[in-house]
């Protein structure tokens, strides 16, 4: 779950709406500038489906003990972690090995970022989710015939969508993507509002140049102290839909 605090209550963004707000991105991507997204379907696929393990978890929300809202994502235990990861890619096998590999190249780099902060006994068991998804990457990347520079490419590109579309979830600003590959080598990306409301990139890293995007929130009025009164309130909140527009403010 995403959460954005707000003064009253706040907005609870399911993990599988962020990842369709990826997906978009993923699919409106790539330019002269950038190079573009291959095969484009697929790895858009895999980005509109990263968080698939999320699914089941998010319809149960956990308290926040330090919010009164919704745990956010950043908030769950190594062993929920780990729950949610492991095996998330197989969800995805039948539908797409290029999709599969995005979400299992996904669930690595988390498990080895967690595991640079973790103690042990848990920073051992996160290094060895992240060896068995490599393990999954190489025999995936051999059967779709791909070599490892092409999927350090779309593992690149998957980070750059994830964090655009915090983000924007989040209402982080400034903002800026690291390491993003383009045609010219891995440059930097910033996120920043314009005075009309929309926002833009820079540089510009899409097809066309007006990209609107969306995903759905729900907003709960107040704080809890009582995990059934949140989840009572989270089940009956109608879904709100978050819209943003990228304009290319380069060409203006």
């Amino acid at each position: 779950m995403l959460v954005r605090v707000e003064e009253e209550g706040g907005l609870a963004i399911g993990q599988l709406s962020h990842a369709w707000l990826s997906g978009q991105l993923a699919r409106a991507w790539g330019n002269p500038r950038f190079g573009y997204v291959e095969p484009r379907e697929e790895v858009a696929l895999g980005a509109e489906q990263h968080d698939v393990g999320w699914a089941l978890f998010d319809l149960e929300p956990r308290l926040s003990a330090a919010t009164g809202l919704p745990r956010s994502f950043l908030e769950t235990s190594v062993e929920e972690h780990l729950t949610i990861w492991r095996g998330a890619p197989d969800r995805l096998r039948t539908q797409s090995l290029h999709a599969t590999l995005v979400v299992s190249m996904h669930a690595s780099a988390l498990s080895e970022l967690r595991a640079s902060n973790a103690e042990e006994p848990d920073a051992a068991e996160l290094r060895e989710h992240a060896r068995q998804e490599r393990a999954r990457q190489e025999q995936l990347r051999g059967e779709l015939g791909l070599t490892p520079a092409h999927a350090e490419r779309t593992q690149r590109q998957m980070w750059t969508w994830d964090g655009l579309s915090l983000a924007l979830c989040n209402a982080w600003r400034p903002f800026t993507s690291h390491d993003v590959p383009s045609a010219e080598g891995l440059v930097d990306v910033e996120l920043r509002d314009l005075d009309d409301g929309a926002c833009t990139l820079t540089p510009w890293p899409f097809s066309s140049p007006r990209v609107r995007v969306r995903c759905e929130a729900r907003r709960l009025e107040s704080r809890f102290e009582d995990e059934a009164a949140m989840r009572d309130a989270f089940a009956r909140a109608p879904a709100l839909t978050l819209e943003w527009t990228f304009l290319d403010a380069e060409s203006t």
